[in-house]
């Protein structure tokens, strides 16, 4: 599968569960040989993700707007860490390196995320497989909505996700 786009977080969530799966998913990547494209951030669930796939021996490439980096926010304990000048051009450069992505809990920025690479599958422009980690039931809702979409005729092409409640089952499903 080669590398992995993570899409998650840059904040822990009020549920120290969440923190233990950003450190599982970091690892359990790293382990199984794949590596990992993010948001290039050293706080959060991205932050624990990074980490721990390094700490794994994992590769960790972070890319992240210049404007970020400035404010402190940039990993410099990644395996590479590539600056850009947008956010777009951040979701752009992530796409390019990975053939994979998951989308992880996260609040606006993981949606956004989530949602233009869906858009762009949906329309033609990738076909990389799309999961959501699931973990606590935290995507219930918007798969609920998802599904609403559908049957009211909004939602056309590849819109697949593939959705799991645990890292490994995602990894196996999506290779």
């Amino acid at each position: 599968m080669g590398r992995i786009a993570i899409f998650c977080g840059a904040s822990a969530g009020n549920d120290p569960r969440y923190m233990q799966m950003a450190i599982d998913v970091g690892r359990t990547i790293a382990n199984r040989g794949n590596g990992i494209v993010y948001g290039g951030g050293h706080v959060g669930l991205m932050g624990l993700v990074a980490d721990a796939a390094m700490k794994a021996g994992g590769e960790v490439i972070g890319v992240i707007p210049r404007f970020m980096e400035k404010a402190e926010l940039a990993h410099q304990g990644v395996t590479q860490l590539i600056l850009v000048d947008t956010m777009h051009e951040r979701k752009q450069r992530m796409h390019e390196l990975s053939s994979a992505v998951i989308a992880l809990p996260g609040g606006f920025g993981t949606m956004d995320e989530l949602f233009e690479l869906l858009t762009w599958r949906q329309i033609g422009l990738h076909e990389q497989p799309i999961g959501l980690l699931n973990a606590f039931g935290f995507y219930d809702a918007l798969l609920q909505q998802v599904e609403h979409m559908r049957k009211e005729g909004f939602l056309h092409g590849d819109t697949r996700l593939v959705v799991e409640t645990e890292i490994e089952r995602l990894l196996d499903r999506l290779a």
